[in-house]
């Protein structure tokens, strides 16, 4: 970890209290141990030995055949003062060498800040006092020590600076729009000292970097404020609009999968037939249609028409989910059905699936353990983004069937500009798409043991 500069870093911070005890035990170790009369002895040997005159004098010839080389004129005692420079450097560091070689030969180690902690944390009193001021910088220790703990960690701590890199990108796009939000909420009646007033109440008045912190700031504490149009708290808002949202999403991708998985794989497994050629101009059909489109079609056949199905979201009712999930689910299940096909035709010619089919292995056996296994790398990533955008809200899908959602709830808010509620909404989606992007990261070295692999020597 010492020799990683951030982890280095990381590590100095969390143990502080311990690296000063190491430090300090360190420094004393250097000035009462025998490695400095070695180093001393050792820069004599190489003293007597003519190696600082001989390095000395190459360096001269050096720097004055670089300087006749480039045409450039130097005195000689600017050249003796570079030269003694450029030798006493060279000097130093083949002391270093030659004392550390020797301290090898001897089983010795050179007292450094690592070697020292080494051999202080040996010690059962060193480590059960330094516990406590140190759980940080352990727990550290630990999760670097574990390669999948370290991936995911390192992951997380990504994620927290692409949900604060959005966060201020969008605050700065909201802050330069030519939007008014007092205009747009007062009226076209109000007037300029109402129009101030509202500034100065919601803190619009203010320059743009205290604008920004105090955004970061809500972000920090998980107060996002209040929204301009209700007055309604921001957090509580998305924290009720979640689960309706979260919902639709998790069953419209679980069915979507059921239905795309099976066409994708048989579809790849007869290119070119009556099925494939069927299933995949559906898949056409479920991507190239509009949401909108699609939904209020639904609308006016399943409820106008045949009075089937509620025409729109009622969480009392669970015959009213069904066609919003339709909908949705309706575009991930093309583009997971063509990514299935697409990657399992890829593998199911390789000389490995041959190979096993050699060996006597059924079709069944082969294709869901070789082929299969290997294509599903693609059809994760897939499935994943689809299913963080729908995380991000499904905003014409909740309009048109009326559900009050996240999507929904930042599209109203964004014309406004409703600012803290649209940093809410755009927070909770950096948050949700960020969290189904560490987890596709973990499917893949979960399904891929190449990836499991390198994750262990990274």
């Amino acid at each position: 970890m010492l020799m990683h500069p951030v982890y280095r870093l990381f590590l100095l911070l969390a143990g502080a209290p311990v690296s000063i005890v190491v430090g300090i035990t360190c420094l004393y170790r250097k000035r009462r141990g025998h490695h400095p009369e070695q180093r001393r002895s050792v820069e004599k040997q190489l003293l007597e030995s003519g190696l600082r005159d001989r390095l000395l004098a190459e360096t001269k010839e050096q720097l004055r055949r670089k300087h006749q080389f480039f045409n450039q004129r130097i005195s000689e005692k600017q050249l003796e003062h570079e030269a003694e420079r450029i030798a006493s450097d060279k000097f130093k560091e083949a002391v270093d060498l030659e004392t550390e070689a020797q301290l090898e030969r001897k089983g010795q180690h050179r007292v450094s800040f690592a070697e020292t902690f080494r051999t202080l944390i040996a010690s059962p009193v060193f480590l059960a006092v330094s516990l406590v001021p140190g759980v940080l910088m352990y727990v550290l220790m630990w999760i670097y020590s574990n390669a999948y703990v370290k991936y995911i960690a390192e992951r997380l701590v990504q994620t927290i600076f692409v949900i604060f890199g959005v966060a201020i990108l969008v605050f700065t796009i909201l802050y330069i729009s030519p939007l008014d939000p007092a205009a747009n909420i007062l009226g076209e009646t109000a007037t300029a000292e109402q129009i101030a007033s509202f500034n100065r109440l919601y803190g619009l008045d203010q320059p743009y970097l205290v604008q920004l912190w105090d955004t970061i700031r809500g972000i920090l504490t998980f107060d996002l404020g209040r929204s301009f149009a209700g007055n309604e708290d921001v957090t509580t808002a998305i924290a009720n609009k979640f689960p309706v949202t979260m919902t639709l999403a998790i069953i419209s991708t679980i069915v979507a999968v059921l239905v795309a998985l099976p066409i994708g794989i048989v579809s790849a497994t007869r290119p070119n037939s009556f099925f494939d050629y069927t299933f995949m101009f559906i898949a056409l059909l479920g991507l190239s249609v509009p949401n909108f489109w699609q939904g209020l079609i639904f609308i006016l056949s399943f409820s106008i028409k045949l009075h089937w199905l509620p025409a729109t979201y009622n969480p009392q009712n669970w015959l009213s989910m069904i066609m919003p999930i339709i909908v949705l689910g309706t575009g991930l299940t093309a583009a997971v059905a063509r990514m299935t096909r697409s990657s399992t035709l890829e593998v199911i010619h390789e000389d490995y699936i041959t190979t096993a089919r050699a060996k006597g292995l059924s079709n069944r056996r082969v294709l869901w353990k070789h082929a299969v296994g290997n294509a599903v790398i693609p059809i994760i990533t897939v499935i994943g983004l689809q299913f963080g955008g729908m995380l991000g809200g499904a905003a014409v899908t909740e309009k048109v069937f009326n559900i009050n959602g996240i999507g929904s709830f930042i599209v109203d808010k964004q014309f406004i500009p409703d600012i803290p509620a649209i940093m809410g909404g755009v927070v909770y989606t950096a948050i949700a798409i960020s969290i189904v992007n560490v987890v596709i990261d973990i499917l893949y070295a979960f399904f891929d043991p190449r990836i499991r692999s390198k994750m262990k020597q990274y």
